[in-house]
């Protein structure tokens, strides 16, 4: 069962800081100029906790330091930066439990559509994915797990959400949310122009009829794998630590608090999340295109050879997303220097190459494009590309195009957003996608509530 909990949330005071000076996008999306932008925006912005800079005389991580050396690095850093906020009381932690109801108003990227994508932030329980309550969708890589795991530890507190997906056709949530008209507690505009909203919810009885509507549901992670993986790890040696039960049975570890609200067994049993219902509208999923650089010898004309034992190759006179969306085939398109190529998927080839991955997966465009195209065509298998970060992963098909024919690039492959249906049924299904094969937006914020353990 999916156990969700009320918290007493860290929130920044907005009479002593403007709230869009001090939240930022997660940091896995923040570049190093966006880093700056943060740290000149206001001396409390979360940046300085999430994903603060690197000094010169950095040390590794204390754990990984002889006894008696103390650390000093970003981790220690970032632990005294929240320390300050809550001292000076720029974040203050809320007097009762509650759930917060959190909107996001966007124009879709490319569009003139606007959408409401709503849910609600609570505290999800951190299950193992054998439990079969919690799924992924895509790879995880080790290093970035490290990294987060080690700013864990530092700071105590989980400063940025997951984004969960469940279903529930009947809009339970939401109805209890959002329909009574009541006006947010707090609204902010983005860098992005997105519009993000959140409703402080306390209500006992409105917080447990959530939480008994949530028990049945499966959730699947859209953003956050590496924070989520990381959290379940550290639930683990908590519970090893404490000789405290981490997925006994509702009755043998839960405790309820004030109110008769449902309260984790320990506070790492637990982590922030956002849950979002699949079957409302208001979500949307881009492509992430792949921009490869760093390839020795590379020619185009006999990469076009050798994917055509693959692939129906039609030369295109632009590389217009649109043939894309007009092809009922798996396909994508290449854009070399010489020229833009439509890559039509050969089904039966593919499918005798990939049998060893289920046919609902080998379908996959973005699947195809890692496993024959990268993989098998340039030598780019999943260790090779981690090794030299040769590929990169781009939202802006335009911004793709312009890195090959700048010559700052070799070839970039453009793909079409993976379906929710199709995310949905390999997620359940056990199935996990490449890296990136998803980019949900708008991401969510982080700062609007902080999960603090201590």
């Amino acid at each position: 069962m999916a156990r969700i909990y009320p918290f007493r949330a860290l929130r920044y005071d907005p009479s002593l800081v403007t709230m869009e000076d001090v939240v930022t996008q997660p940091y896995d999306k923040i570049t190093p100029e966006m880093q700056q932008r943060y740290y000149d925006a206001s001396p409390y912005n979360l940046i300085r906790v999430i994903l603060g800079k690197k000094e010169p005389n950095d040390t590794d991580a204390q754990e990984f330091l002889p006894a008696g050396e103390q650390a000093h690095n970003v981790y220690t850093r970032a632990a005294e930066a929240l320390t300050t906020f809550r001292k000076q009381t720029i974040l203050k932690e809320e007097a009762e439990p509650a759930l917060y109801g959190y909107a996001q108003t966007y124009t879709v990227p490319g569009t003139t559509e606007i959408r409401e994508r709503r849910g609600f932030i609570a505290l999800g329980h951190l299950y193992d994915y054998a439990d079969k309550v919690v799924y992924r969708h895509e790879q995880t890589f080790p290093k970035h797990k490290s990294d987060r795991l080690a700013l864990f530890k530092a700071t105590r507190a989980y400063c940025e959400q997951i984004y969960m997906l469940y279903s529930d056709p009947a809009f339970t949530a939401e109805k209890l949310i959002f329909d009574n008209g009541a006006p947010a507690d707090l609204a902010i505009t983005d860098e992005y122009g997105v519009i993000h909203k959140v409703w402080r919810l306390t209500d006992p009885t409105l917080i447990n009829l959530i939480v008994t509507a949530m028990a049945d549901k499966k959730l699947i992670i859209a953003d956050g794998h590496h924070r989520y993986e990381t959290s379940v790890a550290y639930a683990k040696e908590r519970s090893a630590q404490l000789k405290l039960p981490l997925n006994q049975p509702l009755d043998e570890d839960e405790k309820l608090g004030p109110g008769n609200l449902p309260v984790p067994a320990f506070p790492e049993a637990a982590m922030m999340m956002t849950f979002v219902n699949m079957d409302a509208p208001g979500i949307t999923i881009l492509p992430t295109h792949r921009v490869i650089s760093g390839l020795e010898g590379f020619s185009s004309a006999d990469f076009i050879t050798r994917a055509s034992r693959f692939f129906t190759v039609t030369e295109l006179s632009t590389p217009d997303l649109t043939v894309l969306a007009g092809t009922d085939h798996t396909a994508l398109i290449a854009v070399t220097i010489d020229g833009s190529y439509l890559l039509t998927a050969k089904s039966e080839v593919i499918a005798a190459a990939l049998q060893d991955i289920s046919p609902r997966q080998a379908q996959l465009d973005v699947v195809q494009l890692h496993r024959i195209v990268l993989d098998q065509l340039l030598g780019l298998d999943q260790e090779t590309i981690t090794r030299l970060g040769n590929v990169r992963y781009i939202r802006e098909a335009d911004e793709a195009v312009s890195l090959v024919t700048s010559g700052d690039a070799d070839i970039a492959f453009l793909i079409r957003p993976i379906t929710l249906d199709q995310l949905r049924d390999i997620s359940l299904s056990g199935d996990v996608m490449p890296q990136k094969s998803t980019d949900f937006y708008p991401k969510l914020l982080s700062g609007l509530a902080i999960y603090a353990l201590d």
